[in-house]
């Protein structure tokens, strides 16, 4: 038998080195009982939260086409799926509204009235549900804007967001969210000092008990086209003068340290896996729960490699999941929660 490359270890078969005996990792793979004892990271239902669509004007739910199992939902039919959610132990729902295209203006001002169509949805999944769940309230103009971006376009026609226009908007737009029932705003927009403007408009109006997740680091991804279709998006142009760069890490911090300074409770980066390090960059520094947004396109792409049948959808489900989790996420938005729920056998 010939010698072993390391003289230091015994040779095996045909001449090979094996690993001496504490240097067998593949001991702990061997069973499924196994590998579950010392998985490093679970998936849990209570860590996911479910974005949901209510449109208004429809009779029935409608599929939105790019992202298959999806629906754009009527009042009674959202209940009926936020019920289901929570019932399977799903932590949160993330509420998204799509007004009639006539109720659209420049200032996004359906997105404001009590009896709008996100506002009177977060009331009624509120009054439905009451504390069983964390409502979570989307708290940007795109979905209610005739031009389709994230804030008031600048008064001297240049098509710009107007920043401090906006956050006007965002202080009325977060307190009639919480006077509808939402226990956690969203200001996704990108704006500078978002947080710390819905945060001392919420406490003003007495709402010192509404939480904030930041959209800390949000990415002008091309991986948002289907939630476009799924708000029925009347963008015209981009939104690369306000979202963050994906050529650019480092940034995400600093917005991680003014979103924290101006009081944020949560902070997200969106999308998820195409930015698991910048992910990881967050958790490392953020004292708030990190979370993080299997966006549209993320959702799409297994979809449609699993309806090819390229890929295992559920077990490529749970792969980018628990991935999005060891990165560093505590929260996960993800189109399949309720799906990830009852694979996982419901609440813990």
């Amino acid at each position: 038998m010939s010698a072993p490359d390391d003289p230091g270890r015994p040779a095996g078969r045909a001449g090979t080195a094996y690993p001496v005996p504490h240097e067998r990792p593949r001991r702990l793979r061997g069973t499924a009982a196994l590998r579950r004892l010392v998985a490093q990271t679970r998936l849990d239902p209570a860590d996911l939260v479910l974005p949901v669509f209510v449109r208004d004007g429809i009779d029935a739910p409608q599929p939105v086409s790019s992202m298959p199992g999806v629906l754009q939902h009527t009042p009674d039919s959202l209940v009926a799926a936020a019920r289901e959610a929570v019932d399977l132990g799903v932590g949160g729902l993330m509420v998204f509204g799509v007004p009639r295209e006539g109720d659209k203006d420049g200032r996004g001002s359906c997105g404001l009235r009590p009896d709008g169509v996100l506002n009177a949805a977060l009331r009624r999944l509120r009054d439905e549900l009451g504390d069983e769940t964390v409502l979570m309230s989307d708290l940007c103009l795109d979905e209610f804007t005739d031009h389709g971006h994230c804030g008031v376009l600048a008064a001297d026609g240049s098509g710009r967001v107007d920043n401090d226009a906006t956050l006007e908007v965002y202080a009325e737009m977060a307190v009639a969210q919480a006077r509808a029932g939402a226990h956690v705003v969203g200001p996704s927009g990108m704006m500078d000092g978002q947080v710390r403007v819905v945060r001392q408009a919420l406490d003003d109006a007495g709402h010192q008990d509404v939480a904030v997740l930041a959209y800390t680091a949000k990415y002008a991804s091309a991986a948002y086209g289907p939630f476009r279709e799924a708000v029925a998006s009347t963008l015209r142009g981009d939104r690369k003068t306000y979202q963050q760069d994906p050529a650019n890490r480092t940034e995400s911090l600093r917005e991680l340290r003014l979103d924290l300074e101006e009081g944020a409770d949560l902070v997200m980066v969106k999308p998820a896996l195409p930015y698991l390090d910048v992910l990881a960059d967050v958790a490392a520094v953020a004292d708030v729960p990190v979370a993080a947004y299997q966006v549209s396109g993320e959702y799409a792409m297994i979809e449609a490699a699993a309806a090819q049948g390229w890929v295992d959808r559920d077990r490529m489900v749970l792969e980018t999941l628990t991935s999005i989790r060891r990165a560093g996420a505590q929260v996960v938005l993800t189109y399949y929660a309720t799906h990830v729920a009852r694979l996982l056998g419901g609440p813990r």
